[in-house]
């Protein structure tokens, strides 16, 4: 039995997104950034086909957004959502949308306005994420902060996951320091390390500077920062980086552990929690048991594992759910399909049969669909004309496909 990956690898070099905000090739900013270094870049082009003034107003007076993917502070502090919050009126009762006025009062007043999750709720964003996972391979996330002119958000503080932070609108000065708690973990928070924080804020910083529209900082997690608006009003995107860490990989082993009889064993009865010497020899058959469960674990195993965290902690292309019926009902043979963008599925093929294990669910496929699978991976095909498969059978499985949402129609 063979397995495959999801999409083609690309190369360092082949990185269109990565290399929009830094300048770089992906080895460049591997070997001089990743996880370590912040790098500011200044990019002249903008990016005004991603976000604009124009869509936070879109945003806020037309889309009914809900919490959580709207939030409002001042100076670090988290308004309550019934302070820029309401009912819709009739139909839309639920109480928890923007209130154009309501956030109007608070903007006025001061108050930094939060959209959260805009690679769900901005389809510019959200394809430009989706590049972006693709060339990063971890999961991603992105935020919007509008900001009054001269109104800090937040205290200075770190974040546990690396940010691009991209200037859209207006000017902000940032001040950049460095860690306190290096390559910090999703429950390691700012608030355990306060005091060294606040320390390390008062020094000189790494990095002081005015951002303008079109700069980008690469911030990597644990360094500390804090921003205040100048000249008018900010508006910047922070893509957050969900990044998967050596800690992932040492969980996941450890997740097999329950897998072996020797390690689900009860501890010796009567045994004394708080006496070491009570837990050495369990822990002495522990670590035996546990070096061998190590030993005996395959890559493939631990790749499996992490491929389904990665596929539930990310989202592929939307599909168009009318379109696509439409698309199945008139298919043509000349019609071209392409594999839906950043889809993750891992393949497994035999002699019988082969296999496309999605987040929820498995397609199963006839042996001889094994080429139709791997060409279209590799670009698009015609509906009629699929590798290995003779006219009808093409159809049939391109419908298959179309209906379980793994191809689109280009």
């Amino acid at each position: 039995m063979s397995e495959t990956a999801s999409q083609p690898e690309r190369g360092v070099e082949d990185r269109p997104a990565l290399r929009r905000l830094t300048g770089m090739s992906g080895e460049q900013f591997t070997r001089e950034h990743w996880g370590e270094r912040p790098l500011l870049t200044r990019s002249p082009g903008g990016f005004e086909d991603l976000f604009s003034a124009e869509a936070v107003d879109e945003l806020i007076a037309h889309r009914a957004l809900r919490t959580p993917f709207v939030r409002m502070a001042v100076e670090g502090t988290v308004l309550s959502p019934s302070l820029f919050t309401s009912s819709g009126g009739t139909g839309a009762e639920v109480g928890d949308q923007l209130d154009s006025a309501k956030v109007l009062q608070q903007f006025a007043a001061g108050a930094t306005l939060v959209l959260q999750g805009l690679h769900r709720t901005w389809a510019p964003i959200g394809e430009f994420a989706r590049d972006l996972v693709t060339d990063l391979g971890h999961p991603a996330q992105v935020n919007a902060y509008v900001t009054p002119a001269s109104s800090r958000g937040f205290d200075p503080h770190y974040d546990t996951h690396d940010v691009f932070v991209l200037q859209i609108a207006g000017a902000k000065r940032w001040r950049i320091h460095e860690p306190v708690h290096p390559h910090p973990l999703a429950d390691q928070p700012w608030t355990e390390h306060r005091e060294a924080v606040a320390e390390a804020a008062r020094r000189a910083p790494h990095i002081d500077q005015v951002f303008e529209p079109g700069d980008v900082l690469y911030l990597p997690r644990g360094w500390l920062h804090s921003a205040v608006a100048e000249g008018g009003t900010s508006i910047h995107l922070t893509i957050g980086l969900r990044a998967t860490t050596r800690h992932d990989l040492l969980r996941t082993l450890l997740e097999r552990a329950g897998e072996d009889p020797e390690l689900r064993r009860s501890l010796a009865l009567g045994v004394d929690h708080a006496d070491p010497a009570s837990l050495a020899e369990d822990l002495r058959a522990t670590l035996a048991a546990a070096h061998a469960l190590l030993d005996r674990t395959r890559v493939e195993d631990v790749a499996r594992a992490m491929h389904r965290a990665h596929a539930e902690a990310t989202r592929p292309e939307p599909v168009r759910p009318l379109a696509t019926i439409d698309a199945m009902a008139q298919l043509g043979a000349d019609v071209l399909l392409t594999w839906r963008e950043a889809l993750t599925a891992r393949i497994e093929e035999d002699e019988h049969e082969i296999r496309l294990h999605l987040r929820t669910s498995t397609i199963t496929l006839p042996a001889e669909a094994a080429p139709a699978v791997r060409a279209l991976r590799e670009a698009p095909q015609s509906a009629g004309a699929l590798p290995g498969l003779d006219a009808d059978s093409s159809l049939v499985v391109s419908r298959r496909l179309l209906r379980e949402g793994v191809v689109v129609p280009q």
